[in-house]
């Protein structure tokens, strides 16, 4: 990152990987970030294709990839500024949903709205009662597999630098407020959900978050 405020260029990071360790290691970074992407956006196709089934249980998972893949790819063709448009107008829908739900969740654990079961308040019970790592930590290290994997797209940061009018002033700028962003909807998010309902948080039962939508 460093690399990209100092001294930015357009390109991904293969562009330094090749100028500073060689054309090799460039062409590899080149292709493994390519792949890392790819195989980021078939998963979010996936994703999205089985939240729609929530609402069209009789369409299959793949009919709504091909829809959503049909969307992102028209919207990448017609022009940039419309794919902006389009990009913060459905993040902005994402960041609205994820701010309810942290703070309806957060309302819900201190009883300040009833649980919909109608069970008392849990407070930090859930989160508390068997105390830290109660199944050690090797569940830990398996689940930071999906962890990492769930965070990338924050080095962007650094492939726009190479575009971005001031980046000395604007890198830093935007990688402080990003770590913000993750604090808040990432470990926002699954605080809440882990202290309303654990086995939710787990990956049991059905998924709150497309319940609540």
């Amino acid at each position: 990152m460093n690399c990209r405020w100092r001294c930015p260029e357009t390109g991904a990071f293969h562009v330094y990987a090749a100028r500073y360790l060689g054309p090799a290691t460039g062409y590899t970074v080149a292709w493994l970030y390519w792949l890392t992407w790819t195989v980021a956006l078939g998963s979010s196709f996936t994703a999205a294709g089985f939240c729609m089934q929530y609402w069209f249980p009789q369409v299959p998972v793949w009919i709504w990839c091909v829809v959503f893949c049909a969307v992102i790819f028209g919207l990448n063709i017609i022009s940039t500024r419309f794919f902006a448009e389009g990009e913060f107008w459905f993040s902005l829908v994402k960041v609205i949903t994820i701010i309810a739900f942290i703070i309806l969740g957060g309302a819900a654990i201190f009883g300040i709205i009833p649980m919909q079961d109608g069970s008392p308040a849990p407070g930090l019970h859930n989160i508390t009662a068997e105390g830290w790592f109660p199944h050690g930590g090797l569940p830990i290290l398996m689940t930071m597999v999906a962890v990492n994997f769930a965070f990338s797209g924050t080095e962007l940061i650094g492939i726009a630098a190479g575009e971005t009018e001031n980046p000395h002033k604007v890198i830093p700028v935007a990688i402080r407020t990003t770590i913000a962003r993750l604090i808040i909807f990432f470990i926002g998010t699954v605080f809440v959900l882990a202290a309303a309902d654990p086995n939710a948080a787990g990956g049991g039962g059905e998924k709150p978050l497309r319940a609540g939508v």
